[in-house]
């Protein structure tokens, strides 16, 4: 068998050549930590920027549950991310149930936690996580999918973008925080939101948080961003080119 050859069966086997890649620089990398919850006492305010955070028994006990997992950067985030929708969507004249926008937004990085990083890619751990919180809590299955959609779909622009608007305000909402969308939001509401929930060096915290994630399950990193983080952050890290994997298809041509 040619070299060539070789290396475009390796190349198909995406999980298997990842993972080796990962292992050679994941003790190089210096996040171990960064993912562990650290639980603050602060008071989450009730009204942030003339927005009020849901607080019905089922939102309170959410919250609860992700700050009590997440670090305080992606926690913070997360906050952030649906202030942001629900700023974006008043601005637009959207019409949505704000719960159900609140409860995608605050579940949406679920999967970055250290309980519920499983072997999907962390938008699909955190949806199951999710699915089973609500499903526990008597939530409809119609309801539960929506929040499904709204964290699974997160980091799928030009798709959830025309899904419906708590769907769609959880992605933009979260875009805005990080800066892959435009902000044209009020700067006074978005000086508040900041206030509110402080960013904590968020350029650089959650690269590592992701760059972490990548480290420890690098074949989830296939086909998404999370292989510009890879390859920026994770030493050893190298994705298949999709041209090698369709080049080594079983078939003749």
């Amino acid at each position: 068998m040619s070299k060539r050859r070789e290396f475009l069966m390796q190349a198909s086997a995406i999980c298997g050549m990842l993972a080796s890649s990962a292992n050679a620089g994941a003790g190089e990398l210096d996040g171990s930590d960064v993912l562990k919850a650290r639980p603050e006492s602060w008071p989450i305010p009730k009204i942030v920027a003339g927005v009020k955070i849901p607080d019905s028994k089922l939102a309170t006990e959410a919250t609860g549950f992700v700050r009590g997992l997440s670090a305080p950067v992606v926690f913070n985030h997360v906050m952030r991310a649906y202030l942001f929708g629900e700023l974006l969507g008043r601005a637009k004249g959207l019409k949505y149930d704000a719960e159900l926008l609140y409860l995608g937004a605050v579940f949406h990085d679920l999967g970055q936690t250290e309980k519920f990083m499983g072997n999907q890619r962390f938008e699909v751990d955190g949806a199951d996580a999710a699915s089973a919180f609500l499903a526990a809590r008597g939530m409809p299955k119609n309801l539960i999918e929506v929040v499904w959609d709204a964290v699974a779909l997160h980091t799928s622009p030009g798709i959830v973008d025309r899904k419906r608007p708590e769907i769609a305000l959880v992605s933009a909402g979260a875009g805005i925080d990080v800066g892959v969308r435009g902000n044209h939001l009020n700067k006074k509401d978005v000086d508040q939101v900041v206030q509110a929930f402080p960013r904590r060096s968020f350029k650089k915290e959650y690269q590592r948080v992701l760059a972490e994630i990548v480290s420890r399950k690098p074949q989830t990193a296939y086909g998404n961003f999370m292989s510009d983080i890879g390859k920026r952050h994770v030493p050893g890290f190298e994705a298949p080119n999709i041209c090698d994997i369709i080049e080594a298809a079983s078939f003749d041509e």
